[in-house]
């Protein structure tokens, strides 16, 4: 294990990456432990208040990212200022990313519906650093041969065509497929090829005049959902806690 560690992660000058990482997540798991015990009222924490305004934890997520960003780009990749720089950034970002609802919508929503997006981003972005961690790279230029490699025309046709796979995939409504195509290309590829969301900007341009495409995404969007958005919603509970329940309007 530890052969392994040196020759892939340490050796690559990938730790400051999986420092980053692992105190992303952890700092998301355990705010989001004592968001809950806030919420419920029990243990020692509570909120933090000065003058009457609340501190949200963005706040320090914000000025410790910057800090661990700054000291990571002037630390290099190797040594303990990387690795110490790199842990500070996790944990600031874990602290924003848990908040990004809030920063979204410019208003306190953490226990809301829009609040799910703060974990879907958590989610998103950890799953593509693990990605990056792993070895893949930005629009596939680690699947160019040696010989390409040293072409710059090789490179620089690989990542506008798969630029081009991220962006039609975008077009059709498949956000999360265009992220991860950005790393994988494969996944892009898919998005190219399968039918658009009913109310993209693909589906309103290039299905308007085709009724039984049209048809045939509005039944696929609807089994798709259908099948995994309860799954969907009970994974984000797990993580993040269930949403206050919506309160009807007084007449």
């Amino acid at each position: 294990m530890g052969h392994w560690l040196h020759r892939n992660i340490v050796e690559p000058g990938k730790l400051p990456l999986l420092l980053a990482l692992t105190a992303f997540v952890l700092t998301f798991l355990i705010t989001r432990c004592v968001t809950r015990l806030i919420r419920a009222g029990k243990g020692p924490f509570g909120n933090i208040s000065t003058g009457g305004v609340h501190i949200h934890h963005v706040v320090p997520g914000v000025v410790l990212s910057v800090v661990g960003g700054f000291g990571a780009v002037a630390s290099g990749r190797h040594g303990f200022g990387a690795a110490l720089c790199a842990v500070v950034f996790g944990i600031g970002a874990g602290l924003v990313l848990d908040e990004f609802a809030l920063i979204l919508h410019l208003d306190d929503v953490y226990w809301s519906e829009e609040g799910r997006k703060s974990v879907e981003v958590v989610v998103l972005t950890a799953a593509l650093v693990g990605l990056l961690l792993a070895g893949f790279s930005p629009f596939g230029v680690n699947d160019v041969t040696q010989d390409e490699a040293q072409d710059r025309g090789g490179v620089i046709s690989s990542v506008v065509l798969n630029f081009l796979f991220a962006m039609v995939v975008l077009l059709k409504g498949k956000t999360r497929m265009a992220i991860f195509s950005v790393i994988v290309p494969l996944v892009g590829l898919i998005g190219l090829i399968r039918l658009a969301r009913p109310n993209s900007f693909w589906a309103r341009r290039f299905y308007r005049r085709r009724p039984r495409a049209r048809a045939r995404a509005l039944l696929r969007a609807y089994r798709h959902d259908k099948r995994w958005s309860g799954p969907r919603r009970k994974f984000q509970d797990l993580l993040g806690g269930k949403p206050d329940p919506v309160r009807p309007l007084e007449p």
